[in-house]
């Protein structure tokens, strides 16, 4: 087993004081807690990655969708606003549009939208293609959300084997030494208690960030999901003038 006894430092009267500073912690402590320790403290640090982007992601995708829509619904041609945009633009509202607007194009072209039958199916692929790119568009955004909840929910249990271990220190420290003294225990109970703080530093921050992005994302979905449907009855109206 590894040592357990934290360095003391001398305080007046010479009697010794236990060093509970972190990173004494972190040196003194068993080989199984410092893999523990070294765990939470990574995940804490993609935890933070991850809330930072999809904060600012998030934030970025709400202000091109409200400028996406400020020209969808300005009353310009739609086929100029596809020009503008191109075939692949860079935000999800607008690729939905992209998509749907390419394959109109690619029908329209071939004389499909005059007969009545292929109109129908005309519909139906459109409908198709922005379901894919709706799909598609939503899993890019949900990227990395598992973890945020992994970490959330299994962060205070990895802290809890920590604290576990910590104790288990204490009592092998007191068989060892047969004594109870607080320098004895306290190495082990110190290990045991930074274990578990660090795991609900982990597991608090990640369960807030997931359910508020959660729902974030969910709110932008349902968004995509109007936007699609308005879309479509658009173009099913424009197909229906054509016939």
């Amino acid at each position: 087993m590894g040592s357990n006894i934290i360095e003391t430092v001398n305080v007046a009267g010479g009697v010794p004081a236990v060093d509970f500073s972190i990173l004494a912690l972190f040196l003194h402590a068993h080989i199984v807690n410092k893999m523990v320790l070294i765990l939470l403290f990574l995940a804490s640090f993609w935890s933070w990655a991850i809330i930072i982007d999809k904060w600012v992601r998030l934030r970025r995708l709400a202000a091109q969708a409200n400028e996406f829509e400020d020209a969808f619904w300005s009353g310009g041609s739609l086929d100029d606003l596809y020009d503008r945009i191109g075939p692949r633009p860079s935000d999800p509202l607008s690729s939905v549009f992209a998509a749907a607007m390419g394959e109109w194009r690619r029908s329209v072209s071939r004389g499909i939208a005059n007969d009545g039958e292929s109109r129908e199916s005309l519909r139906d692929r459109i409908e198709r293609v922005m379901e894919v790119a709706m799909l598609r568009e939503m899993e890019r955004i949900e990227r990395y959300m598992v973890f945020l909840g992994s970490a959330g929910a299994t962060a205070p249990f990895v802290g809890l084997f920590g604290t576990v271990w910590g104790i288990m220190n204490s009592f092998q420290a007191i068989a060892a030494t047969k004594a109870t003294g607080i320098t004895v225990i306290a190495p082990g109970l110190a290990e045991a208690l930074f274990a578990t703080a660090l795991g609900l530093v982990v597991a608090i921050p990640a369960v807030i960030a997931f359910n508020t992005f959660n729902a974030g994302i969910g709110r932008y979905g349902q968004r995509l999901e109007v936007f699609g449907a308005e879309f479509s009855a658009i173009l099913s109206r424009q197909l229906d003038e054509k016939a």
